[in-house]
């Protein structure tokens, strides 16, 4: 390490320099370089400014050398970054060695060096998440525990939700783990931790529950001293996003020395779900008595408008410590909100809006739409597919690229054409039904032998006895239910008939069970893609539109709309953002209104509304089909937290503020100089609106499709001649009259 300091001072740069560029504010969270320190970062305020300059005025006022300074952050991108930034401000020294890192490498690295502590040898292997599903279905099913109804996945998420409160099995109290798995939870997880140290292994969050138990055991304090005497600083990146196990090494590491910098926002705590704890950077100065407090509170990202508008909206959360952010920039453009008649009517006029800032040269690149939801985004995609608006989804595949969706288009599919061999391969033992690569392979060559599809395979094979019994009598029952799921389609409407195959099949129950963080978030999906087929007449005029959405974008080079959830989005910016779904139950979520968790759901909100730079859009809609149901929403709540006199309300009168949504069975949305008629979601306000008017050859506009002209009505359906994509029969509701 002495050469690494050397390289430093041979680089003769002066410590000022590196503080010539902060403001006041970040130049005094840099200097304070003894005791404990939170800075309060607010968004857009030169956090990992802060942060990496602090570290290299610590080594160049010559205060700490590169070994007594320990920097924790929680991607590995982050810390990569401050490595580099770091570098950089040191003229380039190498910094490889150095203690930055995440909180899991870091402890992984310390745990190497004690490892036979925890009954451990030092090249201890870490587990993926393979390897730890495995082991604990092997587990579970050697105490007789039903792994199809306790699926592993299940089982690893109470293991993690201890470790993560920093629990080992003995502390797991039966208040704790509750009747969880018929009461054997606790048992599984002495039996699973026992294995990993008989296989010399942990899991992931084991690195940091190993080192916690080190040191904070009696008999290793000297590895306590050591660690005090080493790391005379210490640096903590998003301090507000940690949970318990993180919380507590920490603490145990600063406990002497307490020269301890936490740079965090407690406003942008949007992670509960995943076990941050908020309390943790709320309860600070508790903490560490006499710590300062450094605010960061001047804004280098959006304008004064956006910025005293999340103000107002965090304003009414009570547990939090306080800040205002602000800019010594222009007022710029004021809050663009606009309530609309649907999702649909919300995805037309977003994109309108983002082909105007086209015409103006704006890369799409620029521009993002953040939604509080996965679901949320197939509207947007397909009104984008149709117009060729190139875009794409951050954190997740596109909306029928999604496993789930996928799966569920694979049954569908083979209600419809029983002979489409990749659908059959795909779902036939989804969820699983013990048919395994050998009994594929079987029906594979008896299909090739007699020329026929699988599924007529798989029909044929089960009137014979060349199969074992018991998948014979899986196979009997899965033909039996498609057989009676292609009968229903002529008997019930298409959309029910999908919604039966889901259940019946067991794949909605398998994602129930699965407790992964993703399964609710793919259950919605579902719900989302049955509800989007009831604009379409049949099933298979639904799988041919996904076929003609599904076309890959040819040119990925070219800029992009992105399209991503607001939890992804925290930390990145954009020119212009388009927040959509603002109303009650869709955002904040139903499920936060439930359970009473509306301040972390207003952190959420605060974190879109700060992604914005120069213009900020939200939307919120009237009426939504949600999970195949039409709902009448209100506006939400945090629409009415912003300040009137910078928002632009571009709806009528009852969509913004008050909370009272639109009652008529149609409305107009004035935009410009132009007024477009909006057709309601009744097919009675559809004949009104229409009546004594010459129906055929009225043209009109569908989201999918794109424009037509009316060729025939039956009832409230009508028989469209789209311009691009042919002859279309379309509940009537689903279109706008081009007027």
């Amino acid at each position: 390490m002495a050469s690494y300091f050397q390289n430093i001072e041979e680089k003769n740069i002066n410590s000022s320099d590196i503080l010539s560029e902060l403001n006041p504010e970040q130049q005094e969270a840099v200097e304070q370089t003894e005791g404990a320190l939170l800075v309060l970062a607010g968004a857009g305020t030169g956090k990992t400014r802060v942060l990496t300059t602090r570290l290299a005025h610590l080594l160049k006022s010559g205060v700490a050398k590169p070994h007594q300074i320990m920097a924790a952050t929680f991607t590995n991108k982050a810390a990569m970054e401050m490595k580099e930034r770091v570098s950089e401000l040191l003229g380039g020294v190498p910094i490889d060695g150095w203690w930055i890192g995440t909180f899991h490498s870091l402890a992984a690295r310390m745990l190497r060096q004690n490892a036979e502590k925890v009954s451990l040898s030092s090249n201890f292997t870490i587990l993926d998440m393979d390897d730890q599903m495995r082991l604990v279905k092997q587990i579970a099913e050697l105490e007789g525990v039903d792994t199809k109804k306790f699926p592993p996945r299940l089982l690893m998420s109470f293991i993690d939700n201890w470790k993560n409160k920093a629990l080992l099995p003995e502390n797991v109290s039966v208040e704790d783990a509750g009747d969880a798995i018929n009461g054997k939870m606790i048992k599984i997880y002495h039996l699973y931790q026992s294995r990993l140290k008989s296989i010399n292994a942990c899991d992931f969050n084991d690195l940091l529950l190993h080192m916690i138990v080190i040191l904070k055991n009696p008999e290793h304090k000297d590895v306590l001293d050591l660690y005090h005497d080493q790391f005379r600083y210490l640096l903590i990146d998003e301090y507000q996003d940690t949970n318990t196990a993180q919380y507590l090494w920490l603490r145990l590491l600063a406990q002497k020395n307490k020269n301890v910098c936490c740079v965090g926002d407690d406003d942008q705590s949007i992670y509960g779900w995943r076990g941050a704890e908020v309390e943790n950077i709320l309860r600070f100065e508790k903490d560490f008595p006499n710590a300062k407090i450094v605010r960061l509170e001047q804004n280098y990202r959006s304008t004064p408008q956006i910025l005293n508008a999340a103000n107002a909206v965090i304003s009414n959360n009570r547990n939090r410590m306080g800040k205002k952010l602000w800019s010594a920039g222009t007022d710029g453009e004021k809050i663009h909100l606009q309530g609309v008649w649907d999702g649909r009517q919300e995805a037309v006029e977003i994109s309108g809006e983002i082909e105007a800032l086209k015409q103006k040269d704006v890369s799409l690149s620029n521009v993002a739409i953040l939604v509080r939801a996965g679901f949320q985004t197939r509207e947007f995609e397909e009104r984008f597919m149709t117009i060729g608006l190139p875009y794409k989804v951050i954190g997740g595949p596109r909306f029928y690229e999604r496993r789930e969706i996928r799966d569920a288009l694979a049954y569908f599919r083979l209600v419809v054409q029983p002979s489409d061999d990749l659908a059959f391969e795909r779902i036939i033992n989804t969820p699983k039904r013990g048919v395994g690569s050998v009994a594929l392979r079987q029906l594979y060559e008896f299909a090739r032998e007699h020329g026929i599809s699988l599924y007529d395979s798989c029909l044929a094979l089960t009137k014979t006895t060349n199969l074992k019994p018991r998948l014979r009598a899986t196979l009997l029952e899965l033909i039996d239910n498609f057989e009676r799921w292609r009968a229903l389609l002529s008997e019930e409407a298409h959309t029910q008939t999908a919604k039966t195959i889901l259940e019946e099949s067991g794949y909605i129950n398998m994602w129930k069970t699965d407790k992964s963080i993703e399964a609710e978030g793919r259950l919605e999906n579902l719900e989302e893609l049955t509800g989007a087929m009831a604009e379409f007449e049949n099933m298979q005029d639904f799988l041919e539109h996904v076929s003609l959405v599904m076309e890959v974008q040819k040119n990925t080079n070219q800029a992009m709309v992105t399209i991503m959830t607001l939890h992804g989005s925290k930390g990145l910016e954009f020119d212009y953002v388009f927040l959509p779904g603002w109303e009650e139950g869709t955002f904040p979520s139903q499920r936060s209104i439930d359970e009473g968790n509306l301040e972390e759901e207003r952190r959420l909100a605060y974190v879109g509304l700060t992604r914005a730079k120069k213009k900020l859009h939200i939307f919120h809609a009237s009426n939504r089909l949600i999970f195949g149901s039409w709902k009448q929403l209100t506006p939400s709540r945090f629409i009415g937290e912003l300040p009137e006199d910078i928002v632009e309300a571009t709806s009528e009168n009852g969509f913004y503020r008050g909370h009272q949504s639109c009652s008529s069975d149609s409305f107009s949305i004035n935009q410009g100089n132009s007024t477009r008629a909006v057709i309601s979601t009744t097919s009675n306000s559809f004949t009104n609106n229409i009546k004594g008017s010459n129906q055929v050859g009225h043209r009109v506009s569908h989201t999918s499709f794109g424009s037509g002209t009316i060729v025939g009505i039956e009832g409230d359906k009508l028989e469209v001649k789209f311009d691009r994509a042919g002859r279309k029969k379309i509940m009537a509701r689903f279109v706008e009259f081009i007027t």
